[in-house]
């Protein structure tokens, strides 16, 4: 049973930093593209950063505060989010995508104050 577990979240005034993680169990991990996603109350569901082909990939209004990497040791991925602004808030997804199947871990809240 594939099984992403999420942690890391909460609440953070604006300019500062939360660290996500993402810990995925019983799928092969070396093999997967990876990314983190996110849904802000009453829009859909978008790529923040993903690690595909072993290149990252960020959605612009990221780039330069965010960071996607992978260790394959723990098995886990993680985004590290800097200068976080209040348009940052919204409940952040894990994904892990191999063979065209999707897995997804249950979701972490990130709230951002002004």
């Amino acid at each position: 049973q594939v099984q992403l577990v999420e942690s890391g979240g909460g609440f953070v005034q604006a300019g500062g930093s939360l660290r996500l993680s993402c810990v995925v169990s019983g799928i092969l991990f070396r093999p997967l593209d990876v990314g983190w996603y996110r849904q802000a109350p009453g829009k859909q569901r978008e790529s923040v950063a993903t690690i595909t082909g072993g290149r990252p990939n960020y959605e612009d209004s990221v780039k330069g505060r965010f960071t996607i990497f992978r260790d394959y040791v723990k098995t886990a991925v993680y985004l590290q989010m800097n200068s976080l602004i209040p348009e940052d808030t919204a409940v952040y997804y894990c994904n892990a995508r191999n063979n065209g199947a999707d897995y997804w871990g249950q979701g972490t809240q990130v709230t951002v104050s002004s």
